[in-house]
């Protein structure tokens, strides 16, 4: 829980316009009802942490940030370290920043016209009720004009008001329709994203599958049988599930996936925002492509979740076994001896993990050394078992968080990728699992939130996997 003292401090310094605007930002995470009546800060702080997001300082800075008080954010610097959030903090929404962006930006002649043009949808009550934008976004919520699906009416009064503030308006809308297109625009014009430092990297943009492929690596294999063909263009597909907006309870998050396996010669489909029916259905639908001209399967989700399992947007639960059995080789016969990965950034539990320091003790005597192997006697012949070839990458141990920064995004994601890209770019023939254990290792030297994070790589499988740049 966060120092009370700071708190306090913040809010000396928060006007009362200030605080309304911060009940705003919440309104996703605190019921209007408990939001009402708040008369400063402290009450706010309150009802936060009543609903358990004051664990840390990741939300709080989020709200000074967008409400521009990087004065007051400066009281939470009490260390060096980045600010860091577990799979379980919450997220602003794109949504709600957008309509403050458009509020922060409209002049009183324009909130005054504004409001005359919503009149008759809102009602004189609703109108006078209203005393800046941001409490007119709030009536039209309440009437069910306005949503983070439905901003056709505010736009359409947008546009007689101010075409620059429509367009704000029309970019949320692109984001929400086709997020990768935010990273595509022409250079000349760009699009400030939750002030990040890096850009968020979630895209649909392919390689050039019309050249050939160039493979500068297969003369340095010495058994080509210890490996998995790749030399398809492009490889397979790259499937993301990119759960963000959630309801029923869990918090919204935002995660990133870096370009990197469209240079890995992926062609990437991106899914966003899925139920849990929804990536059951959609994963019941992969597994009847026709996977015969696919060297390998990549399904990447970016989700909450508990142990074994992920959650779809509706809280519903995927089980991680729900997961991969779409493509077992009973069910997907063109992907037998293919590699099918799977990499999945979610929380596994509640659980944190300690750091521990080496003990002076010796190890133990392991007491199972002698324990014999039994074999199954019958000859399986050409047969391949039906859980062959699989790669499970998961972002955490079972029972545990997972964390991310704030301004990069998840911990575990941004070192795969890292990884990946050194594997891919060397002249050395890494493979998968020699990256995972790298990731393995660099993950766990951090530390987030007082807490350790340890990636676990499952697998079962059966030659090496090399993945170079194409």
């Amino acid at each position: 829980m966060m120092d009370r003292r700071t708190l306090s401090k913040i809010d000396e310094g928060l006007d009362s316009s200030e605080v309304a605007e911060l009940c705003f930002l919440c309104r996703d995470f605190v019921s209007k009802r408990r939001l009402e009546n708040i008369k400063d800060g402290k009450d706010l702080f309150l009802r936060l942490e009543e609903k358990g997001l004051l664990q840390n300082d990741a939300f709080l800075r989020q709200l000074l940030d967008t409400i521009h008080r990087a004065d007051l954010l400066r009281d939470l610097e009490t260390d060096s370290r980045p600010p860091e959030e577990t799979d379980a903090s919450p997220v602003l929404s794109d949504y709600r920043k957008t309509l403050y962006s458009i509020y922060n930006d409209l002049t009183l002649e324009n909130f005054e016209r504004l409001k005359f043009l919503l009149y008759d949808k809102l009602g004189r009550r609703r109108i006078e009720l209203s005393k800046t934008a941001l409490d007119v976004f709030a009536e039209m919520e309440k009437a069910n004009l306005l949503s983070e699906t439905d901003v056709a009416s505010l736009h359409e009064a947008l546009q007689e008001l101010d075409q620059e503030l429509a367009i704000i308006l029309e970019n949320y809308t692109q984001r929400v329709r086709q997020p990768w297109q935010q990273f595509t625009l022409p250079p000349d014009v760009s699009v400030d994203i939750e002030r990040t430092h890096e850009p968020l990297s979630i895209t649909e943009t392919q390689p050039n599958y019309g050249r050939e492929s160039v493979n500068t690596y297969p003369q340095l294999i010495t058994d080509q049988s210890e490996y998995y063909t790749l030399t398809r263009i492009p490889r397979g597909l790259c499937v993301v599930f990119n759960n963000e907006i959630f309801t029923g309870g869990l918090n919204n998050r935002r995660d990133t996936l870096t370009e990197v396996f469209t240079d890995l010669g992926f062609k990437v489909k991106i899914h966003n925002n899925f139920t849990a029916d929804q990536m059951k259905k959609e994963l019941d639908h992969l597994r009847r492509n026709d996977f015969t001209n696919h060297d390998a399967l990549v399904v990447c989700v970016l989700s909450h979740g508990e142990k074994g399992c992920v959650f779809g947007t509706d809280g519903e639960r995927v089980l991680l076994k729900e997961l991969t059995h779409p493509f077992t080789n009973s069910q997907a016969p063109a992907l037998e001896g293919k590699p099918k990965l799977f990499f999945i950034q979610a929380c596994q539990g509640d659980e944190s993990q300690r750091g521990y320091y080496p003990s002076s003790l010796g190890p133990g005597e392991n007491e199972n050394q002698n324990e014999a192997w039994q074999a199954n006697a019958s000859n399986p012949g050409m047969a391949s078992p039906e859980l062959a070839d699989f790669l499970m990458g998961m972002a955490t141990v079972e029972e545990f968080r997972s964390f991310r920064n704030t301004l990069t995004g998840s911990i575990y994601i941004q070192e795969l990728c890292r990884q990946l890209k050194i594997a891919a770019e060397s002249q050395e023939m890494d493979d998968i699992l020699t990256v995972l254990t790298r990731v393995n290792r660099e993950v766990s030297k951090g530390e987030f939130l007082s807490h350790k994070q340890m990636p676990q790589p499952k697998y079962t499988l059966t030659k090496k996997l090399v993945l170079k740049f194409v």
